[in-house]
């Protein structure tokens, strides 16, 4: 088996890994950043393979879609998830920023990597700091929905309490 399946492999197993360490009382947060993650990445990933920007030599359902089921469809959410349940809420702006920039900046090196020593990834018209800006705002976009989804639903259960929110 060559290298690149092995690291398909690998990520499958990282990223499912990864759930185990999301805390219960969070689960649906991790969910709900899942799934709307995996919204950006389905519609980014087929824009971005369509257009010619990136190529995906080695992939799983190769048949099917053009695009990296595995970091498009399991991975990269399983780690939005991961990053909007540990997200510091209560700290400075400054070390919020630093985790994003952080986050963007680990994923951005491990696909530069990936793309110069395997054929999991070929950049044909496509920048490094493409995808870190691309992994950063999703992660901002998917932040700001689950903001907004859990406010939503808050405000509804105050309002059937009989504590409408001022």
């Amino acid at each position: 088996m060559r290298i690149e399946w092995w690291i398909l492999l690998s990520v499958w197993v990282v990223a499912t890994g990864i759930l185990f360490f999301i805390p219960k009382n969070k689960i649906r947060l991790a969910v709900v950043a899942f799934l709307f993650n995996q919204i950006i990445t389905f519609l980014i990933g087929l824009l971005v393979v369509e257009l010619g920007l990136i190529e995906y030599p080695i992939r799983l359902f190769a048949s099917i879609n053009r695009t990296s089921f595995t970091y498009e469809y399991y991975a990269f959410p399983v780690i939005c998830a991961a990053f909007i349940v540990w997200y510091p809420n209560n700290q400075g702006k400054l070390i919020q920023l630093g985790y994003y920039a952080g986050y963007s900046s680990f994923l951005t090196i491990v696909e530069v990597m990936i793309e110069n020593y395997t054929h999991l990834i070929k950049y044909l018209h496509w920048e490094w700091y493409i995808s870190w800006i691309t992994i950063g705002l999703s992660l901002f976009i998917t932040r700001l929905f689950c903001r907004w989804f859990f406010a939503i639903g808050r405000k509804k259960i105050e309002t059937i309490r009989g504590f409408p929110r001022a």
